[in-house]
């Protein structure tokens, strides 16, 4: 019974599929509107204007790029390791209840991203510190 089941809804479910064409649904032909269009220019040109700033302050474009990517990590990696705490608190707190292991496990990953995030908040100090200051 289970086996007329199952190739039941396989039969079902091939018979269903529907296929759909991608069209294009702008009068003008454009696949991107013009005010995207100009959005996206205003960020290329705020990200490109920031990179220069940088390869200002640092004197080359090496040391310009490598503070503006550090600049970046140290701001995305706040959230990111908020929602990796979280998680591992689950782990820890709620399914470590239960299972040692598992409680071990979420305590080593919030040890570890809470190192990663100090790692990536002094990175970026460190690297101004040794290369403004020592360089010259």
């Amino acid at each position: 019974m289970k086996k007329v089941l199952i190739v039941f809804a396989i039969m079902l479910s091939i018979i269903g599929i529907n296929y759909v064409y991608a069209a294009n649904t702008n009068v003008s032909g454009e696949i991107i509107s013009e005010e995207t269009k100009s959005q996206l220019v205003e960020i290329k040109d705020k990200e490109l204007k920031s990179i220069e700033d940088y390869n200002e302050a640092y004197g080359s474009t090496t040391y310009g790029l490598v503070a503006y990517i550090l600049d970046k990590v140290r701001v995305y990696s706040i959230p990111v390791a908020f929602l990796g705490i979280a998680i591992a608190a689950i782990y820890q707190y709620v399914i470590g209840i239960r299972k040692l292991d598992v409680r071990d496990k979420g305590f080593g990953a919030m040890i570890g991203i809470v190192t990663m995030l100090i790692i990536c908040q002094v990175l970026p100090l460190i690297f101004a510190i040794v290369v403004r200051g020592w360089r010259g």
